[in-house]
């Protein structure tokens, strides 16, 4: 669940900014980011925020909006799972809508180059730097086997040093037609620097996992430092999320803190 809910948060604050528009149900007036590409059949954890949300709406009611909340949880969850802890900032503010084709042309997707990757990332103000840092959240991720599919295929994203024995440990878990069957992008369960060790021996899951590797010089440097200095990915990881924690989502009026993460007021 941890996994869920910091993927969550990412995938809210790509899209307009953290202003809780991940979390809104479709309606008759728009088709929310819940059904857009990158997050149907992705994205989980909604009813983790709605249980959070209904205790603090019995307690301080229409005070801490869903925005924050997912802030909050994303932080906790990593902290829960072995890795770092830092001030999340208060104060954002819901938003009144949301957008599926926002949600499908902001988010970065499985089989990004590190040009895509990057593009996604300065488009929100996010640098070369914020995309490796931030990557190494799936460290403690799961994904499906159709967002691999080009690594069992041919081994997308790693190159020359591509790890055959590691694909065809793929292509034999993704051996059933039923490409819902899921993979750790990590072999471990805590927030920790393995994912970038991974990467460098060619086991990247997703493709744009593995192209932080394989097909950028600086890229793959920043994934070194991380390999031989787990303090220095830790502070990184931290300065990141606040970066993107305070991604600019609904501003002044125009945003309410909701009852319900799932409805406006």
């Amino acid at each position: 669940m941890a996994a869920s809910l910091l993927r969550l948060h990412f995938h809210d604050c790509f899209v307009n900014g953290c202003d809780g528009s991940v979390l809104l149900d479709d309606t008759a007036t728009f088709q929310g980011e819940k059904t857009a590409p990158p997050n149907l059949n992705s994205l989980r954890g909604f009813e983790v925020i709605d249980a959070i949300k209904s205790d603090l709406e019995s307690v301080c009611p229409e005070t801490v909006s869903c925005a924050d909340v997912l802030a909050i949880a994303a932080r906790d969850s990593v902290f829960l799972t072995g890795g770092p802890s830092w001030e999340v900032q208060m104060g954002r503010k819901d938003g009144v809508s949301a957008s599926k084709a926002a949600a499908t042309a902001s988010l970065p997707g499985p089989n990004s180059t590190v040009a895509v990757l990057l593009a996604n990332f300065q488009n929100v103000g996010l640098s070369l730097n914020d995309v490796v840092a931030l990557s190494g959240a799936h460290t403690i991720g799961k994904a499906r086997c159709s967002s691999f599919s080009s690594r069992i295929s041919g081994g997308a994203g790693g190159g020359p040093d591509i790890n055959l024995d590691f694909v065809q440990s793929l292509q034999q878990l993704c051996s059933s037609p039923d490409l819902s069957t899921t993979a750790t992008t990590a072999a471990v369960a805590e927030l920790d620097n393995q994912y970038y060790t991974n990467l460098l021996s060619g086991e990247g899951l997703l493709p744009s996992d593995q192209a932080l590797a394989g097909q950028d010089q600086e890229t793959r440097m920043i994934v070194e430092t991380y390999v031989e200095d787990s303090d220095r990915f830790f502070e990184d990881f931290k300065a990141s999320m606040v970066r993107m924690g305070s991604l600019v989502g609904v501003v002044g009026n125009t945003g309410e803190i909701r009852r319900n993460c799932r409805f406006v007021n």
